[in-house]
Parts: C-alpha cells; structure tokens; sequence
C-alpha cells in the first residue's frame, strides 16, 4: 500500500504521532475535497456539503482518520441528528478502519444533554434522578394547568395544548420574546397573552416542582450548566478534543451555544451541513448559525464538497438555473 507522509499536528497541548503507514487509503478513496476536509484536524472547520455530495461518507472517513493518527475514541465526539445516523456513521467507520471506531462518542444533542445532565444536574437544582417529558406528557402537562386555570372553558378562545407546547418551545429555541411570536404565528390569541404567559409560568414552576424536563430543558439545561459552570465545561471541552456536528443548518441556537461552548478549550470544532438547506425552522432551528460560523471563528477553514454523486448532470444544470435566476422551487 502507498505511503503518506504528514507533518506531526499541534494544537495548544495536544500532540498528534501520525503514523508512518495508513490502513485507509484515504487518498485514493475520497475527492479532493472531501480529502482535504478529511485530514484536516485542528481547529475550527466548516464544510458546505450539499445533498448527494458524499457528506456521509466525508464524516465517516474523518471519524477513521482521527482514531488512525492516534485520538482516543473516546475524546471525539459526533453529534447528529437522529441517534440512527450516529450509529450508522460509527458502523461504517468501524468497518472502514475496526471497531476502536465505535467507541467514539456519538448521539443527538438530547441523548449527550441527558447523559451529561445526569451526572451534573444537582449544581441546577435537579435530582440526577429527574423525569424526560416526551412531547405528548408535557402537552398533557399544560392541559392540566389550562384545566386548573379555568382556561379551557367553551366561552373562551383559548389556544389548545399542542399549540401552547408549540409556541413555548420556540420561544425557548429562538430566543424570541412571547409578544412577538403570537404577533407572527397566533395574532388570534394576542388578547389572550397574559393568560398564555401565565399558563408557561405555571408549567415552569410544575416541572421544577415535580423534577421533569421536556426535551427543551435537556439543551436549555445543558447550555446553562456550561455557562455558569467552568469546571464542568472545561472537564467536557478537555474530553472532547475533537468535535463534530452534522446537519449544522438545522440546528437552533441553543444548540449552536452548546457546540461552541463544547469546543471552548480547543475550537477543535467541525461543522458540516447545506447552507442553502434548512428544512425544521419551525422547530427554531436558523439557517443563521452555518452562515454566522466564520463570524464566531474568524480563522475557520471552509471546504465546499461540490461533486456531486446522486445526480445526473443534465438535473443539476437545471437546478442551479433555477437558483441562478430565484425562481420558486412551486413554479
């Protein structure tokens, strides 16, 4: 098998051994772009990856390249967005290189904000005990207090549980007052707004009362605790030396918060995702925080993958006509 030679990488205190001879052909395997976001380690990194450009394959092949040059599995992290994905891309890398791939540390935002959580969750106020509420439980939970607030009432136009449950987890994910989320979404309910803000108060207090969590507070939570907590973000931050999200377009900003706060000993911190993609806004999640990215590291490095393998040339001629000329993707 060929050779390849690289300089030995250095990064505050962290010293890489490159070996001598790669079990992964790397080069051979990946383009030129895809190579080039693969091996390339320390500091902040974004990658523009649009659909069918072999994003997947690039995360995978980097998660085989860390654990070869000598990181501990267990001090890279991959975020994703579904749990599945994370495992998938743990598998291939694990059959790419061998099985020191699976223990790199790998979920979705919610599962490390539990596991973490659990472990830190008293310096909160919490019990390392507390319950998740998944959607239909906090739900039931804002019916209640609506019932216990005569606020379900036939006379009354009053918002229904899911559309509550809604408008406060954007209101936590996006940072945006209540006032002006009812002003966007549910103008017919602006009257109603000291009764809504009452009913979030109420259920609030409840949660903290009875030791609950609904998947807002895990990121919420999570972000707090390595904000007001530097032993404990330090700890991670020196843990985690390599870290890595995918899908970075769809996350919200409590998520992004997370990331960097993650990254804060280091800014070993690659991000990849679609910026001309973004599919879960009304979910909080903002476009802002892939195009914002070389704001917040002035110095990050960006590699475009732009070949692309799931499309024939003649569609892709005529999409990128169509985004040449902004025409709606309905005409």
């Amino acid at each position: 098998m060929k050779k390849f030679t690289l300089k030995p990488l250095l990064h505050e205190n962290l010293q890489l051994v490159v070996p001598q001879k790669f079990t992964v052909n790397y080069k051979n395997d990946l383009n030129p772009a895809q190579y080039e976001a693969v091996t390339s380690v320390n500091g902040p990194h974004l990658i523009i990856a649009g659909a069918g450009t072999g994003k997947t394959r690039t995360i995978v092949y980097r998660v085989a390249y860390l654990v070869e040059l000598g990181v501990r599995p267990d001090h890279v992290l991959l975020l994703t967005f579904t749990r599945k994905a994370a495992h998938e891309m743990l598998r291939r890398a694990s059959m790419l290189l061998d099985a020191r791939c699976e223990r790199v540390a790998g979920g979705t935002f919610h599962s490390f904000a539990n596991s973490t959580l659990r472990k830190h969750a008293t310096l909160l106020g919490y019990e390392m005990s507390f319950t998740i509420l998944d959607q239909t439980d906090a739900e039931d939970v804002i019916n209640l207090i609506r019932t216990r607030l005569k606020l379900d009432t036939k006379e009354k136009r009053f918002p229904r549980k899911e559309a509550l449950y809604d408008l406060y987890s954007r209101v936590v994910n996006t940072h945006t007052p209540l006032t002006e989320l009812l002003s966007i979404d549910y103008p017919q309910y602006l009257e109603q707004e000291a009764d809504i803000r009452k009913v979030h108060e109420e259920y609030e207090r409840y949660k903290k009362h009875h030791q609950l969590m609904d998947y807002d507070d895990l990121l919420v939570n999570l972000a707090r605790l390595l904000k007001e907590h530097q032993g404990v973000r330090d700890t991670l931050s020196n843990r985690y030396k390599y870290i890595m999200v995918d899908e970075y377009q769809d996350t919200n900003k409590v998520q992004a918060d997370i990331a960097l706060q993650l990254a804060s000993r280091h800014t070993n911190l690659m991000v990849v995702g679609d910026d001309a993609q973004s599919i879960y806004s009304f979910r909080g999640s903002t476009i802002r925080n892939i195009l914002d990215f070389p704001k917040v590291y002035p110095e990050c490095k960006i590699v475009k993958l732009e070949e692309n393998f799931r499309s024939t040339q003649p569609i892709l001629d005529l999409a990128n006509e169509i985004l040449a000329r902004g025409i709606p993707a309905t005409s």
